[in-house]
């Protein structure tokens, strides 16, 4: 199932049990499947038109009355448009809203270059009282947004657009922590949103290789939890993070933030370039802007490359 159409039910689902619970929309509920809730609950969904920045303000205005604000719109309008009263209306105030971007990273199909952000996750991550999450799956996003419901302040989460392989099954729970998907001796390889299925892919093709590749997903990029990042990078000395976004201020940058200072290790980031990308079909933009897991596999290669002999 497409991560958009989980969303949406799950939104359902929960408003089934929690009357506080509201979705406005940036007149996208079609595109982002919120179109369901508006279906299901039409006294509480909120047209608020192509107007990004007033309805992050009217979230945070009915945050302070005891509501639970779900303002949806795509991640790029979200993060950079309305930048400015999420910053001084939602995270300075600490208040309890909740911002799915949709169509995220460069998964955004032939929408064009003004509905796409790689920058989103270094945005949000940069907002005090923020917290920041990039789910890799469908059952994975579900679980996540029942924790968001219950946790008190603002909450900013991706909403991929189109379907993603499996993961997680049933018995997967969500905590907020990295998740230990594989052990190895030779590398950790940490992905984020729907790249870790991809850096799963990487793991079985260096194994091939004789490469021995442990795996770690990141579904909370802030606060982010460091014990099994250092713990790994102490073990192997070589770290490889790959994410649907910029390789400046996201996964990449968190881990390396952790890092630094207290452990040397080797990192590479697999992600998108410092540039704005293209749009088009989703498998030759992931190729072209190196979000593949062949990409994951060389940029290993390099890193064990570089590492010094003992």
């Amino acid at each position: 199932m497409e991560m958009r159409e989980v969303f949406a039910g799950k939104l359902v689902e929960l408003s089934e049990k929690d009357d506080r619970i509201i979705v406005l929309d940036g007149d996208l509920n079609t595109s982002t499947r919120t179109d369901i809730y508006k279906e299901a609950y039409p006294a509480r969904f909120i047209q608020c038109g192509i107007a990004e920045q007033n309805m992050f303000g009217w979230a945070a205005g009915l945050a302070t009355l005891g509501y639970i604000p779900f303002p949806s719109t795509f991640a790029a309008f979200a993060v950079t448009r309305a930048a400015d009263q999420i910053n001084l209306s939602i995270a300075y105030p600490r208040l309890n809203v909740k911002i799915p971007g949709s169509y995220c990273g460069i998964s955004t199909g032939k929408a064009g270059a003004t509905h796409q952000t790689v920058q989103d996750l270094a945005i949000m991550r940069s907002m005090p009282n923020m917290r920041v999450l990039d789910a890799a799956d469908g059952e994975e996003l579900g679980q996540m947004m029942e924790a968001i419901t219950a946790y008190d302040g603002p909450v900013y989460f991706r909403v991929l657009r189109p379907e993603v392989p499996r993961v997680f099954d049933g018995a997967y729970r969500f905590d907020w922590k990295p998740v230990l998907l594989k052990d190895g001796k030779d590398i950790v390889l940490i992905g984020t949103g729907f790249m870790t299925h991809r850096v799963l892919e990487a793991a079985r093709e260096l194994g091939n290789r004789g490469i021995d590749a442990a795996v770690l997903h990141a579904p909370c990029l802030k606060p982010l939890d460091t014990g099994l990042i250092l713990e790994y990078a102490a073990s192997v000395g070589i770290i490889v993070t790959a994410e649907n976004h910029s390789v400046i201020g996201g996964l990449g940058g968190a881990v390396a933030e952790a890092v630094a200072g207290k452990i040397p290790a080797i990192i590479k980031r697999v992600g998108v370039s410092d540039l704005f990308v293209e749009t088009g079909d989703d498998e030759e933009i992931y190729e072209k802007y190196g979000l593949t897991a062949g990409h994951v596999v060389s940029a290993a290669i390099e890193a064990l490359n570089e590492k010094p002999a003992k």
